[in-house]
């Protein structure tokens, strides 16, 4: 087995601890009526698109959502939450020291000897979620769902839907498929992104994401039989009947949505497998991106 297959299989447990844990990092994540920044690089950043407009969907106050290195630093927030799995990322310490003392910061990652323990204000540690493989599951989703308990969002259903998404079969032909497209609205938008980046990493696949409203507007050209568009959380009218009279497979998210990602991890393993691809290690990629200094 993989240290990425491992990996994912560990995600229920790895939420049940996260949901736990929220409750003692309370001070730290963003109060209720706080202006919050989430920032990150790669799977991060997706992740943080989630938990940015799940937060301020739910009224709990604005938040958006930056790659680390786009981050506006003359932009007014309450509070900046940074994650980050190894704690190295350059991206991500460089504006963590130029926010000091002018903005608090919160770094959520697994690593507790890294020098983002002392480039943030305030850590939370999820060591139990660190990863062997470069390709980032169960830190992402361990650190979402921390986040997503503290917002009072998260339910023991997307643990048992987890665990179904971990021992029900793939949906018949989708390995096969010579093309992905991962749809979402609202807060799903950033897991889509998200299962699509877990495809190009770990499986070589060529995979697009998009707000499932604007998939008629241009994206739905590409499909075609022996192509597949997967939803995450409930499609918009008519889209699923539109896919289906392209000839494409249309696969509709019945789980929960951070579930329905690790289908979408599972997928991209067994599409790696399939081509003789090695999931843990992707080509160009290492655990962290660590840039020479200027």
């Amino acid at each position: 087995m993989s240290h990425i297959e491992a990996e994912l299989n560990s995600q229920p447990d790895c939420w049940e601890r996260a949901a736990e844990a929220a409750a003692g990092h309370g001070q730290v994540l963003g109060a209720t009526g706080e202006r919050v920044a989430l920032v990150g690089c790669g799977t991060s950043y997706f992740m943080a698109q989630s938990v940015a407009a799940l937060r301020e969907s739910a009224g709990l106050g604005e938040t958006d959502a930056y790659a680390a290195s786009e981050y506006p630093v003359g932009r007014t927030y309450d509070r900046v939450i940074a994650l980050t799995r190894s704690g190295t990322t350059t991206e991500v310490l460089e504006l963590l020291a130029r926010l000091r003392g002018s903005t608090r910061t919160t770094a959520i990652t697994a690593d507790p000897h890294t020098p983002v323990m002392t480039a943030a204000d305030d850590v939370v540690v999820l060591d139990f979620a660190d990863e062997e493989s470069v390709v980032q599951t169960r830190f992402a989703t361990t650190a979402f769902t921390l986040l997503r308990a503290h917002l009072g969002l998260h339910t023991p259903q997307a643990v048992a839907d987890a665990r179904a998404a971990l021992a029900e079969p793939l949906p018949e032909g989708l390995v096969e498929s010579t093309q992905f497209s991962f749809l979402g609205q609202g807060w799903t938008n950033g897991l889509a992104q998200e299962a699509a980046l877990k495809m190009r990493e770990a499986s070589l696949s060529w995979t697009e994401a998009y707000p499932a409203m604007e998939y008629r507007h241009g994206p739905i050209s590409i499909s075609t039989t022996g192509t597949a568009t997967w939803m995450f959380g409930a499609a918009p009218e008519g889209l699923a009947e539109q896919v289906r009279a392209t000839g494409a497979l249309w696969i509709e998210g019945t789980l929960d949505p951070l579930a329905e990602l690790v289908r979408a991890q599972r997928l991209a393993v067994a599409v790696a497998a399939a081509r003789g691809l090695d999931p843990d290690r992707p080509r160009h990629l290492t655990r962290s991106v660590v840039l020479a200094s200027a």
